[in-house]
């Protein structure tokens, strides 16, 4: 697996998920709220695409 991030993608990742307070430099709490909801997401579009071929199957019989 290849990840590929453009440095503009890469600076507002950074930016975004950064804190002065944190001694690892990131925000743990906010850095897993967008993973998680990134996967829901995913979860979400896996589910209508299912459902399309599903739909796309019954079509076909």
């Amino acid at each position: 697996m290849s990840l590929k991030v453009s440095p503009a993608q890469f600076e507002a990742i950074a930016k975004e998920i950064h804190s002065e307070t944190s001694p690892v430099g990131i925000d743990a709490k906010k850095t897993h709220i967008l993973i998680l909801q990134k996967l829901l997401d995913m979860e979400a579009q896996l589910a209508d695409l299912k459902h399309e071929l599903e739909h796309l199957k019954s079509k076909k019989s």
